[in-house]
């Protein structure tokens, strides 16, 4: 997944470091998020975005993020989208997005650039200090 696996790397760190934190694998995104939030009051979102800075570059959104950024996919919608249908299902977590800028996505590599590598590090302590604020 090369770039793309931003998000999943900060998962999976962050599961390492912390296991007492409930990290979640969204997969490929989109509608299949909406069940995986209920009942939580705070959830944070960690994806690869591109178009947006240089890779690596690391971006909060505390209000749902234009697909521009989070772009839909074939197979589903975006994360802008995801986040709207679950207002309208009544499911009032605090979404907090982290957007880690991928650059250059690649379909099918087994590398991640290493700035983009860099910002899955500094994902992971923005994560831990939004954890933090309570």
């Amino acid at each position: 997944m090369g770039n793309d696996a931003a998000g999943i790397r900060v998962g999976e760190r962050l599961s390492a470091m912390h296991p007492e934190l409930e990290v979640k694998d969204g997969g490929l995104g989109g509608l299949g998020l909406i069940p995986m939030m209920e009942g939580y009051e705070r959830v944070i979102v960690v994806d690869a975005m591109t178009g947006y800075g240089t890779p690596g570059e690391v971006h909060v959104f505390n209000e749902p993020p234009s697909s521009t950024f989070f772009p839909m996919t074939l197979h589903d919608v975006g994360i802008a989208e995801t986040l709207q249908i679950a207002s309208a299902l009544g499911i009032t977590a605090d979404v907090i997005v982290v957007g880690i800028e991928g650059g250059v996505i690649e379909s099918f590599s087994n590398r991640m650039d290493r700035e983009v590598e860099e910002g899955v590090g500094e994902a992971c302590r923005v994560v831990l200090a939004l954890l933090e604020k309570k």
